[in-house]
């Protein structure tokens, strides 16, 4: 339960206006995007399993919904013209920053302690260690027929703990719509043509 609350859909970091969260995408350039009318949604991968049932329900229907929005009908698997599916993965990460005093007691602009720790004495590194979860969420848009990747947007960012749940279908919605955004290329935001 503890993942659960503190991964909490990597959607609701992706979904804050931090500098700290990245978005990107890539598609085949070779794709005709024009040709494709119609999509099922695939599979959702959690690999580590931190995500939630209700989760992954409300990223699939935010998933389901932008692409209603762009235009595209939903379908069977069997009859699509593109699969859409979901990948989230999660790492620990650590981040050490050091900062090293070498000015010893007065700091570099007092004479009485000028230069290297005063004598190359006195210099004192203090350490700081960050740890935290760095969460990413990938939607990926293959062509069925030939079952090629020809659209892929990320988002990835740092996941903290969420105590607030009030707002999470929200954030998730807010997060999809920001990493599929470019979908298709070359198309105006919020819809296929």
């Amino acid at each position: 339960m503890k993942h659960i609350c503190s991964i909490t859909a990597i959607c609701l970091l992706l979904a804050a206006c931090e500098p700290s969260i990245k978005i990107s995408s890539d598609y085949d350039k070779t794709a005709d995007f024009g040709q494709y009318k119609t999509f099922a949604l695939y599979r959702f991968v959690d690999n580590q399993g931190y995500i939630s049932d209700l989760n992954k329900r409300r990223i699939a229907d935010a998933v389901r919904n932008e692409m209603v929005n762009k235009g595209f009908a939903l379908k069977d698997s069997s009859t699509a013209d593109l699969l859409v599916n979901a990948v989230a993965i999660i790492a620990e990460k650590r981040d050490v920053t050091a900062y090293t005093n070498y000015y010893g007691y007065g700091g570099y602009y007092r004479p009485y302690a000028w230069g290297p720790g005063y004598g190359g004495a006195y210099g004192t590194t203090t350490y700081s260690v960050d740890e935290y979860k760095q969460g990413t969420l990938m939607i990926d848009i293959v062509d069925a027929k030939n079952h090629q990747l020809v659209w892929q947007g990320v988002g990835e960012g740092r996941v903290d703990d969420q105590k607030d749940n009030s707002k999470r279908e929200e954030r998730i919605k807010d997060a999809i719509g920001k990493i599929m955004a470019s979908f298709p290329p070359g198309a105006k935001t919020g819809s296929k043509k």
